[in-house]
């Protein structure tokens, strides 16, 4: 790759004030997109999961006031987790996960402990570490992810 005025380099090689390769970039961006699609559903479907776990059910009305936001918020949402085959709206006896929607809350947990650790592991404070893990958790790579508990295990 040339490095003339005008050119855009290589993330690694930035001082900050360049701009990114266009390739690198888009990538980029692409990779943040898709974990903006993805982390609400992550979010939802783990506090189900916690809440079946802990309460014995799963209730609209819990999950709008763990989350600070309205029932018919968590309504739509909940029908978009049915279409992607992730919960079960049972009339009157509250959401339950499929088989993927509990597949979907373990990986996300086990992400949520690895990133956890990470930063616990740098000297973070540990209601620091836990909240920061919950936005990290959603948009951390396998690559990065691997790392981190290469780190946390030595």
């Amino acid at each position: 790759m040339q490095f003339g005025k005008g050119k855009a380099r290589p993330v690694a090689e930035l001082s900050g004030s360049e701009l990114i390769d266009e390739e690198a970039h888009r990538a980029g961006f692409c990779k943040v997109r898709a974990a903006r699609r993805t982390e609400l559903a992550e979010d939802y479907i783990e506090l189900i999961d916690d809440l079946i776990t802990h309460q014995g059910e799963a209730r609209q009305v819990d999950i709008a006031a763990r989350l600070g936001v309205t029932q018919p918020t968590v309504a739509k949402m909940l029908r978009r987790l049915a279409e992607d085959d992730l919960v079960e709206n049972r009339r009157y006896r509250g959401v339950f996960l499929t088989e993927a929607g509990r597949t979907m809350a373990g990986e996300t947990r086990r992400r949520h402990a690895v990133v956890e650790r990470f930063l616990l592991a740098l000297g973070v404070s540990p209601d620091t570490a836990r909240q920061d893990a919950e936005g990290i958790e959603h948009h951390v790579s396998a690559e990065t992810l691997t790392a981190m508990r290469c780190f946390t295990d030595k």
